[in-house]
């Protein structure tokens, strides 16, 4: 019996041991096989630049830039001379992010909530993380400021990057410039001392030296050459000399410093001895502001014959540099004219990492790898689908266009930022009426209409536009628009700017509006810095059935509410101030959870 229940309580210890040893060995087993497949993975180096156009290259026949480094990656490797992204930032970084339309990402424009990417979203940076990758994003976010839909919850474990789309914007910090910023790391504002792309390359390339037995994936996406056009004096004096418009001697100024650290960072590569291993991309967002409208000209930009602008879905504004390098698989100095796009991005990285995408993503784009390695390959008549317009509400055949490698079909608008409206059903018979077809093949310039000569091709254009747009707006009106999260563990100080705000006033004028939340029940202390004020009012803090009135007088800067009690839930979250009948908004509003 002893020997027995000795037997027993010994089979009975070694059952329980192996209950809890079994799930160690197994999660340990599969962490040994991922670390030892992440090691021999390549290095993933992503370079965006912003608003840096396809003729802003020496090769691409600009008469003024020398863009030797940049030029370097497709001789070491090789250019996609036609390569599309959306006309506007955050559509783009959604899409490369993503391998999605950023339409179903929630993204749609570029600020006031249309730049809101909505958090249920797998990031190239999350699926890596899960793939034995460490990831670092240096630059340009763009995607939202706030939890849940900052860099590091969507899988980038360091992050030093600016607020919403540019140094200088409305999302803050006040009076930010691109020399010596204020920039958020990991979350933390902190001042850095230089010029903002310096900063953001010493900071790529720091991550990139650490030692580490994981490979990395590195994002650096600089906010040049993007407007505000401020450049080291001495960058934009050899295109003063050159007799140029100062708006053209500062943005070539800007390319050229771009051009500089990316030599910087080819260097640092083959010092490291992991060029070989690095899987190294250059692009750009969209293509250049030489111009918004007919009368906003930028004088004198060389754009490589094309047609358009930034914000416009005519070539000008699609058609970005792209260039990859990666000497293992990818052989030298190759120009390859197939249609790619940003929503390829995702698929080919992953491909190339040998990564399987989750089976609960619905890709938009392709792997382009068998391409860059020489295989054969066939895409059909693929097609690729770009819109722009403003505001949260998106709005059927208003400037959009449908690509294919040989037809484009365009309905152009000359100023998208003003689709702010319904169009009446006139209005759009009209849009219909004057759809634009191209054969961009033999004419990349869009100067030659070929809708009356072949309104077949224009019918089935137009088909997959309409099918396109029905199925990727209703998963983003399924979703809806993310919200901010007010006092969650993930964000307990949360600052709310004019840049991230919505309503019917920030469309018409952008003096008023709300913030879309969702809040944890607690104790906040809010505070709102003021507009400059001419009399004496009263700030409003209104969110559910809270509502708290304070003075404010003539000239105050700053007005505080102290231990507001605000409830659990979901709701637009409303500040404002009354100095007349009609309310203005702050300028910046902390909520702050204090309990």
């Amino acid at each position: 019996m002893v020997t027995d229940m000795e037997n027993g309580t010994i089979t009975l210890k070694q059952t329980k041991l192996n209950t809890v040893l079994f799930p160690f060995l197994l999660v340990t087993l599969l962490f040994s096989n991922t670390f030892l497949r992440a090691q021999d993975r390549p290095n993933v180096l992503i370079m965006l630049t912003d608003d840096q156009g396809y003729g802003d290259l020496g090769a691409h026949g600009n008469p003024y830039l020398k863009t030797p480094n940049i030029e370097k990656i497709g001789e070491q490797g090789l250019e996609m001379t036609h390569f599309f992204s959306y006309p506007n930032c955050s559509a783009t970084r959604a899409a490369i992010l993503t391998g999605r339309y950023p339409y179903r990402t929630g993204v749609t424009g570029v600020t006031q909530v249309d730049h809101f990417m909505n958090t249920s979203e797998e990031t190239l940076a999350e699926i890596l993380v899960e793939n034995g990758y460490r990831t670092g994003i240096f630059g340009k976010w763009h995607l939202g400021d706030n939890a849940p839909m900052r860099p590091t919850d969507q899988g980038f474990q360091e992050a030093l990057v600016h607020k919403g789309g540019g140094i200088g914007q409305a999302a803050g910090p006040a009076g930010n410039t691109y020399f010596d910023p204020i920039l958020e790391h990991n979350n933390e504002p902190k001042k850095y001392k230089g010029y903002c792309d310096d900063i953001f390359t010493d900071a790529a390339l720091d991550f990139m030296s650490a030692r580490s037995d994981k490979p990395f994936f590195t994002y650096l996406a600089t906010n040049l050459p993007h407007f505000p056009l401020e450049v080291p004096d001495e960058k934009a004096e050899p295109y003063r000399k050159l007799g140029l418009h100062e708006d053209n001697a500062k943005t070539y100024g800007m390319i050229d410093n771009i051009d500089a650290n990316v030599g910087r960072v080819l260097k640092q590569l083959k010092q490291l001895g992991i060029e070989d291993n690095t899987i190294v991309i250059f692009l750009s967002d969209n293509g250049p502001r030489n111009r918004r409208t007919k009368n906003d000209v930028y004088p004198g930009r060389w754009v490589s014959n094309l047609r358009g602008t930034k914000t416009s879905v005519y070539e000008c504004g699609t058609r970005v540099p792209f260039f990859v390098r990666w000497p293992k698989n990818i052989k030298k100095a190759q120009q390859n004219s197939t249609m790619g796009a940003v929503i390829d991005v995702l698929p080919t990285i992953l491909d190339v990492c040998n990564i399987d995408a989750p089976q609960s993503i619905k890709l938009d784009g392709t792997s382009l790898l068998p391409l860059w390695k020489g295989e054969k390959t066939n895409f059909g008549d693929r097609e690729f689908i770009t819109q722009m317009h403003y505001g949260p509400t998106v709005f059927k055949y208003m400037h959009f266009a449908v690509r294919t490698q040989k037809y484009k079909l365009v309905s152009p608008h000359d100023d998208p930022h003003h689709i702010l409206y319904q169009p009446k059903d006139e209005e759009l018979k009209k849009v219909l009426a004057n759809l634009e077809l191209y054969d961009v093949e033999n004419d990349p310039s869009e100067r030659i209409n070929l809708a009356n000569n072949h309104p077949d091709i224009v019918e089935k254009l137009l088909a997959r536009y309409e099918n396109w747009f029905d199925e990727v707006t209703e998963e983003r009106d399924s979703k809806g628009i993310q919200r901010i999260y007010l006092g969650s563990s993930m964000q307990r100080s949360t600052n709310l700017s004019q840049f991230d705000w919505g309503g019917p006033r920030v469309i018409s004028k952008n003096d008023l509006g709300h913030w879309r939340v969702k809040t944890e029940a607690g104790t906040y202390n809010v505070s709102l810095d003021l507009p400059k004020l001419d009399k004496d009012g009263i700030a409003h803090l209104k969110y559910k059935d809270v509502h708290i009135e304070l003075p404010v007088s003539k000239n105050q800067a700053k007005v505080s509410f102290s231990n507001v009690t605000l409830p659990e839930g979901t709701g637009n979250f409303h500040a404002f101030i009354k100095t007349e009948r009609l309310a203005k908004g702050p300028l910046f509003v902390d909520v702050e959870r204090v309990d």
